[in-house]
């Protein structure tokens, strides 16, 4: 495949000069545009796009039913579709995906509804007396038959929240005592204050051999879930302040200015998963508004590199932290991070289909009919270079769980509705001074 062209012809954007990253990952410096480039055109779902992502989801769920234990509810970090994968390796992270993925597929008649309550309630369940916690909080990695951490991995804070973000899914759409209890006991177990006792940024971790993580969530990232989950709390809240704490730095690419960070684009993704940040701002942003914007900006970076890697084109872009040929990579931009080499991450544009739905579907149809190495059972593959005719062998939970989640939040809002019903997560975006407005029109 690697001799088909999809290096299409397209019309030069010419980009404001953007801040360099280190020398050695550098990238031959932007040109600049004489005006701001337009923003993004609002846009929708056509009936076939809508089709589409009905057959994306459901490979997508097929992962997280097939590949978790059913006794544990722990669902595998990743799994290579071209063996048959025994690892044993599952992630807190991955595993609040899955639950959420569940919901989901009983919604949309991928598995029924005694077969997914079953699942939800063993996994719940297994969180609440057996998998190891310190303070509530959760191991990052753990063996998916009996939860013992593994890797000498950290109790992490961000995982535990996509964790929680699953149960509480799972609780409202549910409507079942024994899971809203079991959801319930599992937040309220969490000490959000033991994680910020000297400090108002919360620390990346902590593990029994060294303690504290000198890490602090400290920038624009995916650490708003976090910080919401713990201000929503009613048994151990974060305080207010804490919302304030973190940086909040401004960018200008092409004009177009934005909240963001020297991070991959899955930092203005994870979040909104689950938080329906839409027709909301606090006194900083529109957070919504403002992961459209950064997901256009990083359109017009990779567009910005077809003179060094010609596939990238209006119809095939999207670089994240992902896996290559040389192992797993935290590349991206703009500023260029990491050895990019012409490798497309699919979860870039799955995971930002609400933002930019046509533009994200125009990649995704492209891999899917032009790349058949990049599809597998459990939907793409989680990276592929179509310069070198590289296919990665994995899909990697998260990165398939984030396309699953903002598919169907694309298509319906389920996910957004389902999960803001939480009295949890209504009660930290309003401790957080988020209020209504007439946001820009929705893309």
């Amino acid at each position: 495949m690697a001799g088909l062209s999809l290096g299409l012809s397209v019309s030069r954007e010419d980009l404001f000069a953007y801040q360099q990253p280190p020398a050695s990952h550098s990238q031959p410096p932007a040109k600049q545009h004489q005006s701001p480039a337009p923003p993004p055109v609002p846009s929708s779902l056509s009936p076939e796009d809508d089709q589409f992502l009905n057959d994306l989801e459901h490979a997508n769920f097929l992962f997280f039913w097939e590949q978790g234990n059913p006794e544990t509810g722990l669902i595998k970090d990743r799994c290579n579709v071209r063996t048959n994968d025994t690892s044993l390796a599952a992630s807190i992270a991955s595993s609040g995906f899955g639950l959420t993925a569940i919901c989901i597929g009983l919604m949309r008649g991928f598995v029924s509804y005694e077969d997914a309550r079953t699942r939800v309630l063993k996994s719940l369940s297994f969180l609440w007396h057996k998998l190891p916690t310190h303070r509530g909080f959760f191991y990052h990695f753990a063996n998916i038959n009996t939860g013992d951490r593994i890797w000498d991995s950290e109790v992490s804070s961000v995982d535990t929240a996509m964790l929680l973000c699953g149960a509480l899914t799972c609780r409202q759409y549910f409507r079942d005592k024994a899971i809203d209890d079991l959801a319930h006991a599992i937040f309220d177990r969490v000490d959000w204050t033991w994680l910020s006792e000297d400090t108002t940024l919360l620390s990346h971790g902590w593990t029994p051999e060294m303690g504290f993580i000198h890490s602090r969530w400290d920038d624009y990232s995916e650490l708003m879930m976090m910080y919401l989950l713990g201000m929503g709390s009613a048994s151990h809240p974060l305080v207010p302040d804490t919302w304030n704490a973190w940086k909040r730095e401004i960018f200008e690419y092409d004009g177009l200015r934005y909240v963001g960070s020297f991070a991959p684009l899955f930092v203005h993704q994870y979040s909104q998963a689950w938080f329906d940040f839409r027709g909301k701002k606090d006194r900083y942003t529109d957070y919504f508004h403002n992961s459209t914007i950064a997901t256009d900006v990083h359109r017009r970076f990779c567009l910005e590199l077809n003179e060094q890697f010609p596939s990238y084109s209006n119809a095939l872009w999207g670089i994240t932290a992902s896996d290559s040929a040389k192992g797993y990579v935290v590349w991206g931009g703009p500023p260029a991070m990491g050895p990019i080499d012409g490798t497309v991450v699919p979860a870039a544009a799955g995971g930002s289909l609400p933002f930019l739905p046509a533009a994200t579907m125009r990649v995704l149809h492209t891999i899917h009919d032009h790349y058949p190495q990049a599809w597998c059972r459990y939907g793409f593959v989680d990276a592929f270079n179509p310069v070198t005719d590289w296919y990665d062998t994995d899909v990697i939970g998260i990165d398939t769980g984030i396309t699953m989640l903002m598919a169907e939040n694309a298509r319906s809002s389920f996910v957004w509705d389902t999960f803001m019903k939480n009295p949890e997560a209504q009660r930290g975006m309003e401790n957080a001074g988020f209020k209504p407005y007439e946001a820009p029109s929705s893309l």
